[in-house]
């Protein structure tokens, strides 16, 4: 089963070291700093203490990356060189102990192109223009199990479920809106509307492996989705004039000849957000916000799935030994070998069973809580409790977040926070200096403090950093002194 096993290898080994290239989402650690001019992508209910306008590209850019595992558990050093899990001197136990029961890696950018926000209308006014691109896999801990052990026994049997790997593009225009309704409650909303780019969703959502010394057989039930314009073109087997012997395989869909000859939109759509601030107490504010509710239309999309058919082996036949052998260039060892790890590669192929057609995808939505408390003995001091929630299926996560956060100055403010999530445990962190006419912030939600001398990190791979440069103009608005609906303590 070295084919098949080397399949999925590359799949995740490829797709860990790509997603680690880039990404950006809102940072979290900002959530609670006044002074902070995107607030308002978290929820749309806050406003920004002064009207501004982002720098170009740098107003709000960050890179991230985030899994429930690490390099590390993929990475071995062996005498001063990296192997993968695959290496026979690195355990089974070792490695499959520090998987979970299903493996998330996800990567998001949300890249800023322009943004800007001002008074007026009874309320605060935000526009921006940006890019949002996502990755993610799912990854089902028995499907690193057969990797790794293989045949284990005179039989073993293997199900994986929901192997699901992900990733789409799209433009984004933004129009926001936020006021004060009532003295104590405040309210606001966003609407987006969505220029798709790219967009393709792979998923295996049952596969059964068996080995055994008798027969292998593998059955595999899965479909894939693309779609990124006109430009984009997804053979078959027979367009592309790749060779076939079973009639079935003409509508196999031939990577290889994979191409994309031109740009073109790939489908429209529209999402907005949702958001509101209660001040219960003086001291206590509690928000809550929902982002995303949304769709993208998708054109000229390729819908394919896998066979109806299962897989078996039974053993090779009448296998050559010599050249003097009888139909040797067919029936070698190394001629039959290579058939059976096509063949195994063709158990999970898909089969192209519409192209040019359209369908309808939502794009993931998250739901915010958050509550913060001012300290009586020192204003410039606030505490805050964050939970953030995820909803994308299989590839949905939750984090709550605790954090302090301290304004010195009128000019400067920062946070530290520690999170606990899908993904793990992070550190987080926000340093913001917004003086009149300017705004300067650098943060992260995820760090890495550990790595081997390869410089793999150790733990989860867990990081960003995220900093921007905007220009504020006119004067921060007078803040009422407002009755407490609570008894004070």
């Amino acid at each position: 089963m070295r084919h098949l096993k080397s399949y999925f290898a590359a799949i995740m080994l490829a797709s860990t070291c790509t997603v680690a290239s880039s990404a950006q989402e809102a940072l979290r650690s900002a959530y609670f700093l006044e002074g902070y001019n995107y607030r308002h992508e978290l929820n749309p209910a806050f406003a920004p203490e002064r009207n501004y306008v982002s720098f170009p590209v740098l107003g709000n850019f960050s890179l991230s990356v985030n899994s429930n595992f690490g390099l590390s558990t993929f990475l071995y050093p062996m005498n001063g060189e990296l192997a993968t899990f695959m290496h026979p001197d690195v355990s089974a136990d070792k490695f499959l102990g520090k998987l979970r029961n299903v493996n998330h890696l996800k990567e998001e950018l949300d890249l800023t192109i322009l943004s800007f926000g001002f008074r007026g209308f009874g309320g605060y006014n935000t526009f921006s223009i940006g890019m949002r691109e996502n990755i993610g896999m799912s990854l089902p801990k028995d499907l690193f199990t057969f990797m790794k052990l293989g045949q284990d026994g005179p039989t073993s049997h293997y199900n994986f479920k929901n192997i699901s790997m992900y990733g789409n593009a799209m433009g984004e225009i933004a129009l926001g809106h936020s006021r004060q309704i009532l003295p104590q409650l405040r309210v606001g909303g966003k609407l987006k509307f969505l220029i798709g780019v790219a967009d393709a969703n792979v998923r295996i959502s049952n596969m059964d492996v068996t080995l055994g010394d008798e027969k292998w057989s593998v059955n595999a039930e899965g479909e894939v989705n693309i779609a990124a314009g006109n430009g984009l073109k997804v053979p078959t087997y027979q367009e592309s004039g790749k060779h076939y012997s079973n009639p079935d395989d003409a509508n196999l869909i031939d990577w290889d000849g994979l191409d994309y000859d031109s740009f073109g939109l790939g489908g429209f759509g529209a999402a907005i957000d949702l958001g509101a601030t209660y001040q219960l107490h003086p001291d206590l504010e509690i928000s809550a916000s929902v982002l995303d509710l949304g769709f993208v239309s998708w054109s000229n999309a390729i819908h394919g799935k896998t066979g109806t058919t299962s897989w078996e082996f039974n053993g090779f036949d009448n296998v050559a030994i010599d050249k003097d052998s009888p139909n040797y260039d067919t029936n070698n060892f190394d001629e039959q070998l290579e058939n059976l790890g096509n063949d195994l590669e063709d158990a999970v192929e898909f089969h192209r069973l519409s192209d040019g057609g359209s369908r309808t995808t939502g794009i993931g939505a998250t739901i915010t809580l958050g509550a913060a408390y001012t300290a009586p003995f020192y204003r410039g001091l606030k505490g805050g409790l964050l939970f953030t929630q995820r909803i994308n299926g299989i590839h949905s996560w939750t984090e709550g977040r605790i954090s302090a956060n301290i304004t010195p100055v009128s000019f400067f403010d920062a946070s530290i926070n520690y999170a606990l999530s899908t993904f793990g445990s992070s550190f987080g962190w926000i340093i913001n200096i917004h003086p009149k006419g300017f705004n300067l912030f650098v943060g992260s939600d995820f760090q890495i403090f550990k790595v081997t001398p390869q410089f793999v990190p150790v733990g989860n791979l867990n990081l960003n950093l995220q900093f921007g440069i905007n220009f504020t103009f006119g004067s921060k608005p007078k803040k009422e002194v407002l009755k407490p609906l609570l008894p004070s303590w």
